[in-house]
């Protein structure tokens, strides 16, 4: 009897962690503008998505990313800092290759986001920036998901950021997992197999 308890519950615990799956976005262009109270991407094109809904690569324009960050907590806008959590993040399809049409995810940042400024050896110095963050939301299915992202401009100028810079990508990794109800079943019908095969094996 004991055997069984410790199947059953194995059944349940290793869908989680073998069904855990990641979907990775793509957004090029797009303007960064804002202040201390907060940055905003507007106008960025989805271009890549690979691994939403179980499939592969698809390439294209197949939508738009969008977010808004808190307000300035630490630093500057030039030199780089910390934004708090809150603001807007939201990722849109417009059903290209399959693609849902409609929104994917939407959410917020769930943690402080960094804003870090990358001088490069450039002659003038040029100045590029990254934005990264813990983002989590609601998936198109309905379900809580979470993920993170990481967003990098093109060349502020020598002067840095003065209010807008243009975006070059980024990239948003969203963490899926099924719903609790489907991996019981899962696990229930894995309990009911082995039950079968002990029988034949013991027969």
């Amino acid at each position: 009897m004991k055997r069984i308890v410790l199947m059953t519950v194995l059944a349940l615990a290793l869908p989680l962690a073998a069904f855990a799956g990641n979907v990775d976005f793509t957004n090029t262009g797009g303007t960064l503008t804002g202040s201390s109270a907060g940055l905003t991407l507007t106008g960025s094109e989805l271009t890549v998505v690979d691994g939403l809904g179980g499939g592969g690569l698809i390439t294209g324009g197949l939508g738009s990313l969008s977010f808004s960050t808190g307000a300035l907590t630490s630093g500057s806008l030039t030199t780089g800092g910390t934004f708090a959590a809150g603001g807007t993040f939201t990722i849109t399809g417009n059903g290209t290759g399959g693609i849902p049409n409609g929104v994917i995810f939407t959410g917020s940042f769930s943690g402080p986001v960094t804003w870090t400024e990358v001088t490069t050896s450039g002659p003038n110095g040029s100045i590029y920036y990254t934005l990264s963050g813990s983002i989590s939301g609601t998936w198109y299915n309905g379900t809580t998901v979470s993920g993170a992202t990481t967003q990098i401009t093109f060349n502020a100028g020598k002067n840095g950021f003065t209010g807008s810079v243009p975006l070059g990508s980024g990239d948003t990794v969203i963490t899926t997992v099924p719903e609790p109800g489907t991996l019981g079943l899962l696990g229930t019908g894995l309990v009911g197999l082995a039950g079968i095969v002990r029988r034949k094996l013991k027969a």
